[in-house]
């Protein structure tokens, strides 16, 4: 099942009119009316109302506000409410409430305060889940459910005795025996080799951590427990999944992701969602790099099928210690950033600010006043208006990119829990690195799982990919082999699924397609850099690399780059080898932005994927397609061109392409000079 194939882009977000009064409602919904309001989304925070107790179900808050959404011809999303507990269920039950890292129990409190292994949460989630769809499966203008909320929380993990049984019970399962585990977790070392299952002991500050969350004695353990503790969420929401499909076997089901969010691995999630969603809360104001990146990981979720933003401020956000407001213009750049890169609805969290707690001064289309004459709300109201002039022009359309990024959250989570490297080195960090060069070249990417079908890509980026699952190796090695170019960087091809390492030369596996040896790696604190010169088709780069500097032995590959300084100066930090008609590229050193970049342009351009707009800086251009609806589904392709100015100044560059600007009507002819001041968007149907 995929996202709802809607008119439009669908607008709107999050709804609580269980805070308000009647007679605000009625202000509300003129104001909707205003700002091409179509969809809301209802109910999300609702248990405590409508199960005041464990025996009692009272739905008369829900009932009046879905049938307000449909009188007034709403779109409706429609949440199974278990995004917070309530308190009855803490208080009665304290077994649902998380144990810590440093192993103390918490009282009821904040919101994401459930643990995710307690029969009793189970239980009563699903219960009210099974309730709400009964009630209202068939319900007009439902368009989607919406179980839970923002699963995770700030670490995602409960280290409580009940997570400890289903953990075991996990591991049990996963490697069917003890002597299959320690084996996995090499527990021959300080003698902890196991000998019955109730030994297992959850990884945390009572047993193999020594300073935080990263610091592991057996990172066979701890990886472990990510993987069961992400998987015991999905546990949960797909507990409410199979109770809305005992009533409702039609309506897409979701659930609301936060983008690059280290604790769940969204990969394993993705084939129990029927699309993805997620919450657009950028972390400071000049982010859209790391936007386009996250929009193209959500897009990578479901194999390319449209996404959804479910959450958006139209202001701020209120959660930060420094809460920066968009800037006039922002919020549609921003919005139109994620249509381009492939969203179908774009919803705002919230639609009227709430009165107190901790988010009573986070963005709304609606202050505390209700105004709707002030620049949030009418920048809120101009973009309504430019999605309807939009209409179905992009809806299911997909992105058509020749080049893959891989990310891995099991290689996300070993890189920062392993000793003897260097714990300044992000695993995002290095992985935006490399999407920021791809970017910057203006080329079209998807951001995969390592499990993803490679075949139809011109260029495969590979950065950090530490631990090797499954045929990676095999894969990768076809790309280059049949033409096409694999990147992959330091650090790379060291150990197993279990983070064991392997018994050969590094990269391991990978050495046959790289064609060089890793002798030994030297790590640098911030701030300390070895010059690094390129030598690439354009001429020489001086580059610099930070944090990582692995020596290199060649074994058939060539030399492209050398480091300038230290006992290893003149040794390679960059090198390419041939395979078959391909090539495989190793960057063996923490390069900065200006390596990266050069070097990615020369991969790409190898391809012909330079985009049309890479010489313009915070040019943006994104593409998306579809079988087209013009000539009576004749099979041609309708391409629609998404120009974005996320500069300071204006740029003038001709139209690469002619059609009709979607926002104005215009025809727009090839070559023709467009000026787009900062924040403007241009959206052209390529004729």
């Amino acid at each position: 099942m995929r996202a709802p194939r809607t008119s439009k882009i669908l607008y709107g977000g999050d709804y609580n009119p269980e805070q308000w009064s009647a007679e605000i409602w009625d202000v509300d919904y003129a104001a909707f009316e205003l700002a091409r309001i179509d969809t809301l989304t209802l109910g999300v925070f609702t248990w405590s109302l409508l199960q005041p107790d464990e025996e009692t179900y009272d739905f008369t808050a829900l009932d009046a506000a879905v049938q307000r959404a449909v009188t007034e011809g709403k779109q409706i999303v429609l949440a199974t409410a278990t995004g917070g507990m309530p308190p009855w269920l803490g208080k009665t039950y304290p077994e649902v409430n998380r144990t810590d890292f440093e192993g103390r129990r918490h009282v009821y409190g904040q919101r994401h305060n459930h643990c995710p292994s307690s029969p009793v949460f189970r239980r009563l989630s699903a219960a009210l889940a099974d309730r709400i769809a009964q009630r209202y499966t068939g319900t007009p203008g439902l368009v989607a459910w919406h179980v839970g909320n923002e699963y995770g929380g700030p670490d995602g993990s409960c280290y409580c005795q009940n997570c400890a049984a289903g953990y075991r019970e996990w591991l049990a399962q996963r490697y069917g025996s003890l002597e299959a585990l320690n084996e996995a977790w090499n527990t021959t070392f300080w003698s902890h080799r196991y000998s019955a299952w109730d030994q297992i002991e959850v990884p945390n500050a009572l047993s193999e951590h020594w300073r935080g969350p990263n610091h592991t004695a057996f990172q066979g353990n701890t990886l472990d427990f990510r993987r069961f503790m992400s998987e015991a969420l999905l546990r949960n929401f797909r507990d409410e999944k199979e109770r809305i499909r005992a009533h409702d076997a039609d309506t897409p089901v979701t659930t609301n992701f936060m983008g690059a969010f280290r604790p769940i691995d969204y990969h394993r999630w993705s084939e129990h969602l029927d699309f993805a969603t997620w919450d657009n809360y950028p972390p400071g104001r000049d982010k859209h790099v790391r936007m386009a990146f996250t929009h193209d990981l959500m897009r990578g979720l479901k194999g390319g099928e449209p996404f959804w933003v479910m959450e958006q401020t139209p202001t701020i956000t209120a959660s930060r210690d420094v809460n920066p407001v968009k800037r006039p213009g922002v919020l549609g750049l921003w919005s139109w950033q994620g249509i381009a890169h492939g969203a179908d609805a774009m919803l705002y969290f919230q639609m009227r600010a709430s009165r107190g707690a901790c988010e009573k001064y986070h963005g709304a289309v609606l202050d505390h006043a209700g105004r709707t004459d002030s620049r949030p709300f009418r920048e809120v109201a101009a973009l309504g208006e430019q999605l309807e002039q939009l209409g179905d022009a992009v809806v299911g359309a997909r992105t058509p990119a020749k080049v893959a990024l891989i990310v891995d959250w099991d290689n996300w989570w070993t890189t920062e829990i392993t000793d003897g490297f260097n714990r300044h080195v992000s695993y995002l960090a290095t992985v935006l690195g490399y999407y920021d060069a791809v970017w910057n070249a203006g080329a079209q990417v998807d951001v995969v799982p390592m499990t993803a079908d490679l075949t139809t890509y011109d260029v495969v980026l590979a950065p950090q990919l530490h631990l090797l699952k499954g045929d990676i190796a095999d894969r990768l090695h076809a790309v280059a082999q049949r033409g096409g170019t694999v990147l992959t960087s330091f650090w790379a091809g060291r150990v197993d699924e279990s983070a064991n390492a392997f018994l050969m030369d590094a990269p391991g596996p990978l050495a046959p397609t790289l064609g060089i040896r890793v002798e030994e790696i030297d790590s640098a604190g911030p701030g300390e850099t070895n010059p690094v010169t390129l030598a690439l088709e354009e001429g020489s780069v001086d580059a610099a690399a930070a944090l990582v500097m692995e020596l290199i032995v060649p074994t058939g590959a060539e030399v492209i780059g050398t480091y300038g300084a230290d006992f290893y100066a003149g040794t390679p930090a960059v090198t390419k080898n041939t395979v078959g008609a391909g090539q495989a590229w190793y960057v063996g050193a923490g390069l900065d932005a200006i390596g990266l970049r050069a070097i990615l342009r020369q991969v790409l351009a190898g391809h012909g994927l330079i985009g049309p707009y890479a010489g313009t800086p915070d040019l943006e251009h994104a593409v998306r397609e579809r079988v087209g609806a013009r000539n009576e589904g004749d099979g041609e392709i309708e391409r629609v061109h998404f120009l974005l100015n996320h500069g300071g100044v204006p740029v003038r560059v001709p139209a690469h392409v002619g059609g009709q600007n979607l926002l104005t009507g215009a025809e727009i002819h090839a070559g023709e000079s467009l000026v787009l001041d900062p924040t403007d968007v241009v959206v052209i149907l390529e004729a």
